[in-house]
């Protein structure tokens, strides 16, 4: 599993796709920093998991890490020497699920150094600051296991990112047209850690909709590798 996420990983520092990812990301990050923080004169950090511009970049971000995850194999004849390989399905799908994460998390710590920014010229709640960084990493641990899927069952890439940004648009504004779906709600889910608040129950629905995805994508990948 180890060499799947030193190959995944490579590829994405080789290539723009990891700088790029990262780099949007703290733009976006930057401007709901100006917006959330300096424009109303506080020093809640974790709002600007939750703003608008975080939000809507993380939406077409993803697709950018998930969407070749299996696609692009597919595409370039790969598929059948990954099939072939002596590591079992498990373990190549684990390898990039995991990779996808690191890229992630490494985002993430990038985004302390506004945490730092804040705790000098204010004291920001640390507890509520960590809740939030907990929601983020839960809520993109679901969205990659789901990217991945849906990498798995087309083999055109752009189609992959299509259905993971049309799953996380309609996950969003599904409780505008009504409020018993709330609850469906990942965006509503993660508004709660940056609260301050770890529902256990939500965190269970992160962590539950993850292992299902990746458990589908490796039940895909096996049916492929059946055929082959």
């Amino acid at each position: 599993m180890w060499a799947v996420i030193k190959k995944e990983l490579k590829q994405y520092f080789c290539t723009p796709i990891g700088y790029v990812f990262i780099g949007i990301f703290l733009i976006a990050f930057s401007v709901s920093f100006y917006f959330t923080v300096i424009g109303y004169g506080n020093v809640n950090y974790e709002y600007i998991f939750y703003s608008t511009p975080t939000i809507f970049v993380l939406a077409f971000l993803i697709p950018l890490l998930t969407m070749r995850s299996f696609s692009e194999e597919r595409k370039n004849g790969t598929e059948q020497l990954l099939l072939t390989s002596p590591l079992s399905i498990t373990k190549i799908v684990l390898g990039k699920f995991i990779a996808a994460l690191i890229v992630t998390i490494i985002t993430a710590i990038f985004t302390l150094m506004y945490f730092g920014i804040l705790c000098y010229f204010g004291m920001p709640q640390i507890s509520t600051a960590i809740a939030a960084l907990i929601g983020f990493i839960l809520f993109v641990m679901a969205y990659i296991a789901f990217g991945m899927l849906a990498s798995s069952i087309t083999e055109n890439q752009i189609i992959a990112a299509v259905i993971s940004i049309a799953f996380f648009i309609i996950t969003w504004v599904m409780p505008n047209f009504n409020s018993n779906l709330q609850s469906f709600s990942f965006i509503n889910m993660l508004y709660k850690y940056t609260s301050g608040q770890i529902d256990i129950a939500d965190t269970v629905t992160f962590i539950t909709f993850t292992i299902a995805c990746i458990l589908l994508t490796i039940i895909v990948m096996q049916r492929r590798k059946s055929i082959k």
